[in-house]
């Protein structure tokens, strides 16, 4: 009997954002893609909804950094109704004892001398380090990493040469930038901003970015490259800014399924993927959650990898080595994410009243030793009992988010146990664990409590119910040195190509990783291009 007839080039399952430039980048080739998407709406954790009455929020993902220039040209997302706006002021971090730091805005070696003449001294010199690393590894993000696998010779030639191109990347940095660059994917975030500064202020605010969506502390080995993971951005062209979508990231998505769909992609939302369909050890097709059959060349999975692994796969559809992989993919972020509505903006007794710091990412975590302390807590008790909260007040930029006079925060906390221990549900605790993250505002900016409408809280829990991000994991698999690069998801599969012909990965689990950057959904496309023709 011959085989079936495939009914379109690409199916892709997920339609998050780096689905969403999957498919972009292939219909514009010129290829038949359908796009299946669980939810009624399209952009995965980035997306925009209305969890009270008049008030929207970016829901799960919340600011704009990490977004690839190149994605938003070659996918023209301005012409498809994308605008972001830079914030004003980058990081506003209060203290316990009425002082405070706030970066950006041409400020920040000012502020850091309130607490340090030498920190203000040596801040250009952390930060040009930082950014000559961040340049490799930014041009690094746009290409697959060697896929070491086994093989002649004949298939591991293009590896060794995309080696060498690799090299020689890394050999244009000095030999204390090839040094610091191995540091920083091995130490802590603690150790490496130890060797810079002397005052907690200024560790705590850079060293936040080394536990964001990393469920450790900033003392543990290997936290310095999730540091490091959050620099590579820029806003509007200029490097190191964060930034908003006019209308939240929805807008990012919306904007990248706009693009796609003139390019020819079909989405389909409401269309659970069941299981991959495998004949003769290829991928060949899904079989949706009503039934339906649908057959392709190729299949793209934009979920992580252990939910593509262990969920949508029969077990004997999984080599060995990729079962044995995805049993030890470690995932879970420590995340709690909440969106409140308010009557009035904050008012914080470290800087009272209306500004530009309230357009900031707002840290509460005033020092490297507060952070551990969260993260052991969290370890012990299921959730912090003094979290980690970073606040962000989209509305102050966007006026199109809450009615007239009102505002929307988006609150990410941290840390919670991505599943708590001895049977207990986060089900049972989600408003226990919300109120206390709403108190840990308010310690900071009183009347902040009463200034709450409505609120909607997501627990790690609900984060994998809602988004399919696995124990809450923002990245789709923890950012650690045998999680990036050529491993990511694993050895042989750094390529794009899944475990089995015909199935390929373009979401967050593989190279470069988390955040917004529609890297893995760009490099995937060219992968998947080049093998369709």
């Amino acid at each position: 009997m011959p085989p079936k007839s495939p009914t379109c080039d690409a199916l892709l399952i997920g339609g998050g954002h780096n689905g969403l430039v999957c498919a972009a980048y292939l219909a514009r080739a010129g290829l038949k893609v359908t796009v299946l998407e669980r939810r009624h709406i399209v952009g995965g954790a980035a997306v925009t909804e209305e969890f009270h009455p008049g008030f929207r929020n970016s829901v799960a993902s919340y600011t704009v950094s990490l977004l690839q220039p190149r994605v938003i040209a070659d996918l023209d997302l301005p012409a498809h109704g994308l605008r972001i706006v830079q914030r004003r002021r980058n990081n506003f971090l209060p203290l316990p004892d009425g002082g405070y730091l706030l970066t950006g805005g041409g400020q920040t070696q000012a502020q850091v001398a309130k607490f340090s003449a030498r920190d203000a001294e040596r801040l250009p010199a952390y930060e040009a380090r930082l950014e000559a690393i961040a340049d490799v590894l930014r041009a690094l993000a746009l290409e697959p990493p060697p896929n070491l696998t086994d093989g002649g010779w004949w298939k591991a030639l293009p590896e060794l040469l995309r080696a060498g191109r690799l090299g020689r990347r890394l050999h244009a940095l000095d030999e204390t930038l090839r040094q610091e660059l191995l540091d920083l994917f091995t130490v802590s975030a603690a150790e490496y901003l130890d060797r810079w500064f002397e005052s907690a202020p200024i560790k705590a605010l850079f060293g936040f970015d080394g536990v964001v969506g990393n469920y450790a502390s900033p003392y543990t080995p290997g936290s310095a490259y999730v540091l490091l993971h959050h620099v590579f951005g820029e806003v509007n062209g200029v490097k190191g800014a964060w930034g908003h979508a006019i209308g939240g990231m929805g807008a990012i998505t919306q904007a990248m399924a706009r693009s796609a769909a003139a390019a020819g992609a079909e989405i389909r939302t409401g269309a659970a993927v069941r299981e991959v369909l495998v004949e003769q050890g290829r991928a060949v097709g899904v079989v949706t959650g009503s039934g339906e059959t649908l057959r392709a060349r190729a299949v793209v999975a934009n979920v992580n990898p252990r939910l593509l692994y262990q969920q949508l796969m029969a077990a004997r559809d999984v080599p060995a080595p990729t079962r044995e992989r995805m049993a030890h993919w470690r995932c879970g972020s420590g995340t709690f994410r909440m969106n409140v509505a308010l009557e009035r903006l904050p008012s914080f007794s470290a800087l009272p009243g209306e500004g530009d710091h309230l357009t900031a990412g707002i840290v509460l975590a005033p020092s490297l030793a507060y952070m551990d302390r969260a993260y052991r807590d969290a370890v012990e008790h299921g959730w912090s009992r003094q979290p980690i909260v970073e606040m962000l007040i989209p509305s102050t930029l966007d006026d199109s988010l809450a009615p007239a006079g009102k505002h929307v925060a988006s609150l990410f906390c941290q840390q919670v146990a991505p599943v708590l221990a001895d049977g207990k549900s986060w089900d049972d605790h989600r408003d226990e664990v919300a109120e206390l993250m709403i108190a840990t505002v308010d310690r900071f900016a009183p009347g902040f409590a009463d200034s709450v409408i409505a609120r909607q809280a997501l627990s790690p829990l609900d984060l994998e119910r809602t988004f399919g991000l696995i124990g809450g994991d923002i990245f789709h698999g923890a950012l650690s040195l045998n999680q990036l690069f050529s491993a990511r998801p694993m050895l042989g599969q750094a390529d794009y190509r899944g475990a089995i012909p015909g199935l390929y990965l373009c979401g967050a689990g593989t190279h470069p990783g988390g955040g917004v950057t529609g890297a893995p959904g760009h490099n995937a496309a060219r992968r998947i291009i080049a093998d369709l023709g």
